[in-house]
């Protein structure tokens, strides 16, 4: 009796672990059985995949959902269905909600918010304080848990670890990778006089300098080899960062963000006004072009959207009361797939930073390549496709992108998650959302 397949995607060029073949996969019970010839293979679906490329389903490993406690922004039925019809079929979100993700009650709680709401798979963050530093080790091994998020300069939220006493005790306690918003809280109040009685918003890289960035990465990597703690040095802005950190190879790993890559400080500012602010800053052009020559060289690790909405009537109040952030997860594989285009990305490299780097740095068990017994996870795009980022098109309650406008040649088609076809063509496909919790390599004893 012939197999029979759930799922079966056929005439795709598929980007495998040794590079970009045409084949068919076929898809049992949420996992990849087989790549091959399935033309004629009996499944209860098929997905005609002609003149598609598919992809490792996207890993987006740094986004903001703001539930609980600031819904009005976003929640993790809108941030995920925005990640879903871009193309995003697994994120890690971030604990500065209300209240903080420090505890496993306020875990528990976000897991169980996100079931049968969230439409991608998800981990949520433990944001590390004081309070629960000596915990750590426990609070980074619970199911569902990304690891542990350490804010060292004030940004949204009340998350904070400013010293590096309680830095050094965070990072002594734990095994699993532990991710660093990296600005030196110190010199921030300091500096905050340079806009405290209003400012341009053009003064935002001025007020968070890159001295700002580059003093916490110098101390966090000396925390981290004193404490033996591996890192994951979030959204770099400047080029001496990157210099410290292609030092720190055995220790620190580097994300940068679409928006960095994309925008540069002064136009930003002044076409796009505070829609352009997020911590850490946009940047010049020539650490713009920094980071592109790191991702070049191999030195930046993965990409991470930093999707982290606010409303459009909050961004609208005067510099430096506007909030910091904006939305990006659904704009995260156009982006990208228009440097493929441009030359500036193979595919084998977009497939490391955005699915294969988050799988390697936080030991996702089964997600991240497109192999037999893997998860079914799928971002399936139309790399000839040109279309412009319209607003109509965005699902985040933010209501807006600083990308709206932009004309981008590559584009999502579909996204597969678990072997469920969650959006084609731009829509979702089923009422029901199906994502469940990312399963973790660490969340078993370090020691075993």
């Amino acid at each position: 009796m012939a197999e029979r397949y759930d799922l079966v995607l056929t005439g795709g060029r598929v980007v495998t672990p040794s590079g970009a073949v045409e084949t068919d996969v076929a898809v049992r019970d949420g996992r990849i059985v087989g790549l091959g010839d399935f033309r004629t293979a009996a499944a209860a679906e098929t997905l005609d995949c002609g003149g598609l490329t598919v992809l490792p389903g996207v890993i987006d490993s740094q986004v903001h959902f703001r539930e609980p406690g600031l819904e009005h922004k976003e929640d993790l039925e809108s941030g995920s269905r925005a990640a879903v019809l871009g193309g995003v079929t697994a994120v890690m979100e971030m604990p500065n909600t209300r209240p903080l993700t420090d505890s496993p009650e306020t875990l528990a709680d976000k897991l169980a918010r996100a079931r049968d709401r969230m439409w991608c798979d998800h981990a949520f963050f433990v944001g590390a304080t004081p309070a629960n530093a000596d915990r750590l080790a426990e609070l980074e091994r619970l199911p569902g848990a990304a690891g542990v998020k350490i804010f060292m300069g004030s940004s949204t939220g009340d998350l904070l670890v400013a010293d590096d006493g309680t830095l050094a005790r965070v990072l002594a306690s734990g095994h699993r990778r532990v991710s660093v918003h990296a600005e030196d809280e110190p010199r921030l109040v300091e500096r905050r006089a340079l806009v405290a009685d209003g400012a341009s918003v053009e003064s935002h890289p001025d007020w968070r300098d890159r001295e700002s960035a580059i003093r916490a990465t110098k101390r966090l990597i000396a925390t981290a080899r004193a404490t033996g703690r591996p890192v994951h040095v979030l959204h770099i802005t400047t080029a001496e960062e990157l210099e410290l950190l292609a030092e720190a190879r055995d220790i620190a790993t580097v994300e940068v963000t679409p928006q960095h890559l994309t925008l540069a400080a002064p136009d930003c500012y002044r076409a796009l006004g505070t829609h352009a602010q997020m911590n850490p800053p946009i940047r010049g052009a020539a650490d713009r072009a920094a980071l592109w020559d790191a991702i070049a060289s191999g030195l930046v690790d993965v990409l991470g959207s930093d999707h982290a909405p606010h409303t459009a009537e909050e961004k609208a109040r005067p510099y430096p009361d506007s909030p910091s952030g904006m939305p990006g997860v659904q704009t995260l594989v156009p982006l990208l797939l228009d440097r493929v285009n441009a030359g500036w990305l193979t595919l084998e490299r977009l497939v490391d930073l955005t699915a294969a780097g988050q799988q390697r740095l936080f030991g996702i068990t089964g997600k991240g390549r497109i192999v037999r017994g893997y998860d079914a996870d799928f971002t399936i795009v139309d790399l000839s496709a040109e279309r412009e980022i319209t607003q109509d098109w965005l699902a985040s309650k933010s209501g807006w992108s600083p990308f709206t406008g932009m004309r981008v040649k590559g584009w999502p088609i579909a996204t597969v998650v678990r072997g469920h076809i969650v959006m084609r063509d731009g829509a979702l496909t089923s009422s029901q959302a199906r994502g469940r919790p990312i399963r973790f390599d660490a969340t078993a004893d370090p020691a075993a």
